[in-house]
């Protein structure tokens, strides 16, 4: 999925100016990305941002986590000047940023910039239990809908007197019933 860089800048413009952060550096890294396109080209918003090989996980006052963290190929780093360093100098890498806040998953605009993590994609992470289930209501679903179709045929059969094919669509509805 692409995302405009003109709306990541806009979401980290919303973020800045709306979510507080215990480290003012965190407010300057994520200005210093609104500033600079290049590098914001290579951002993707992802989430589980410590599984990627290059992530960066913001957390806002409220969640009682570090305000900032990089990760590197399995390796974490709290330093700000470190990360700033890192982001500066290898630019041209992607860099899959997470952002952590009270009602991110209520934010329209968060939601609407977020990209599925290559590293961790959310569907690699559903049960077994959950595929079944999802599938069963998809089955039923369909069921439903071909025998609702079916009654509405049986209704227009018998609107024309067409005897044979009443017939023939009761025994399919029958049929699709007792399967």
């Amino acid at each position: 999925m692409f995302v405009n860089v003109s709306d990541k800048k806009e979401f980290l413009l919303w973020l800045v100016n709306n979510v507080s952060f215990s480290q003012r550096e965190v407010l300057w890294i994520l200005n210093y990305l609104i500033n600079h396109e290049a590098i914001l080209n290579n951002v993707h918003f992802v989430e589980q941002s410590n599984k990627t090989v290059r992530g960066l996980k913001v957390t806002s006052r409220e969640l009682e986590e570090e305000p900032i963290k990089l990760f590197l190929s399995g390796k974490e780093f709290s330093d700000t000047d470190q990360i700033f360093h890192e982001i500066r100098m290898n630019w041209k890498e992607a860099l899959y940023v997470e952002c952590a806040f009270d009602g991110s998953w209520q934010n329209s605009q968060y939601l609407s910039i977020l990209e599925d993590n290559p590293y961790a994609r959310w569907n690699e992470q559903v049960s077994e239990e959950v595929v079944e289930t999802i599938n069963n209501f998809f089955a039923h679903e369909e069921k439903q809908a071909k025998m609702d179709l079916l009654y509405s045929q049986i209704d227009l059969a018998l609107e024309d007197n067409n005897y044979e094919a009443f017939l023939e669509l009761s025994d399919e509805l029958n049929h699709l019933k007792n399967s």
